[in-house]
């Protein structure tokens, strides 16, 4: 009974380290796919980082790893939406959203008595806001993008390393069952009284 649960147990090791080893090369496939994607994305759009002369106050740590290379993963995009972008988009508002501005504009492009020159200003500026928090928004699905990437490279990683114990268990568990001696069971006849009915 031993020997074959010993056997029973190590193929369903060997079964799982098949199934472990598929699961790395998937998740090989796919952080290796989603990492040359983003770079494909990001430098076609050509974008520099900027270099220390235009780095804004107080951000210097962020942007400072990456300054003056050409953009083309997910940690250089983040640092420039969080860290450059946002920054110029708050200065120039005043700290305010696309959509408060936006409210603004409408509502002073509906004034009859407003001045033209402030309507054109504040749409300006919506404008500018807008394509900020466009750009901005596309950066930063290109950063979930690469880390989602990452975290399927160590999964990876992860799988392949639990497929090299489950192979390595369940071998030594065959290896321990074709040594156990095969246990035999001998029957005893039934003893008897001699009381007949």
């Amino acid at each position: 009974m031993r020997k074959t649960m010993d056997k029973l147990i190590s193929w369903t090791g060997l079964v799982v380290a098949a199934v472990l080893l598929v699961a790395g090369g998937l998740l090989t496939w796919a952080s290796v796919f989603i990492k040359n994607n983003v770079t494909e994305q990001l430098t076609a759009q050509h974008i520099t980082m900027p270099v220390a002369a235009a780095f804004p106050e107080g951000h210097e740590k962020y942007l400072e790893p990456y300054e003056g290379q050409p953009m083309e993963n997910g940690q250089q995009a983040k640092a420039y939406a969080d860290h450059y972008i946002l920054v110029h988009m708050n200065e120039s508002s005043g700290g305010k959203t696309y959509s408060e501005v936006s409210g603004e504009y409408m509502k002073l492009a509906k004034d009859p008595g407003a001045d033209p020159a402030a309507v054109q200003e504040l749409g300006d500026l919506r404008q500018s806001l807008f394509m900020g928090s466009t750009l901005r928004g596309l950066l930063l699905y290109g950063y979930a993008f690469d880390t989602m990437g990452r975290i399927a490279g160590y999964a990876a990683i992860a799988a392949f390393a639990g497929a090299g114990a489950m192979l390595v268990l369940g071998l030594l568990g065959l290896r321990h069952a074709s040594r156990e001696p095969e246990v035999r069971y001998i029957e005893r006849p039934v003893a008897t009284t001699g009381v007949t009915a």
